[in-house]
């Protein structure tokens, strides 16, 4: 099966470049406006994790994208916070962020870049894949492997979101 056919309809990851992240605020601002994030935010996260900053293109427009970077397992960056840096002791793999059009849902995509993710982490040397679900996102995240982790220091952090957010990891075997 080609790469567009397991995304669905000629949909194709490819690598995000910073002539991207226009459109990449467009999508976020419309999926996730109850999230709003700086354009700087993913500007550095593209600058500092590169292979795991992904679009989703489908006849010549982006219709979603993927951002994420290696990070502490349990210390989820609070929404619209810059990194400075990848911690040296970082040992999970964290989704920042996959957003996806209403009309690009559904075919497989976002199943396809995790997958991808999950390789990557093991070639990073994760143990694990982490993640904030909002948007009521749980049962996606949960049939995708994660597990909700239950931790009160979590919660400052997750405050930043909102208070349906929820942490997740899928520990990730070699």
């Amino acid at each position: 099966m080609t790469k567009a056919a397991a995304a669905g309809q000629g949909a194709v990851w490819r690598a995000m470049t910073p002539a991207d992240l226009a459109d990449v605020m467009t999508i976020a601002a419309k999926v996730h406006p109850a999230y709003p994030e700086e354009e700087a935010v993913f500007a550095e996260r593209l600058l500092l994790s590169p292979s795991g900053c992904l679009c989703l293109g489908d006849g010549g427009r982006l219709v979603g994208y993927i951002v994420s970077h290696r990070w502490r397992l349990g210390q989820p960056p609070e929404l619209n916070t810059l990194l400075g840096a990848i911690p040296e002791d970082a040992s999970s793999w964290y989704i920042h962020d996959l957003a996806l059009l209403p009309t690009s849902r559904g075919r497989g995509a976002a199943e396809q870049v995790v997958r991808r993710l999950a390789d990557l982490a093991l070639e990073a040397r994760c143990s694990s894949l982490s993640l904030v679900a909002v948007n009521q996102s749980l049962g996606f995240w949960q049939r995708q492997g994660f597990q909700a982790v239950q931790d009160a220091a979590l919660d400052r952090k997750l405050a930043s979101y909102d208070d349906t957010a929820c942490y997740m990891v899928r520990e990730l075997n070699a």
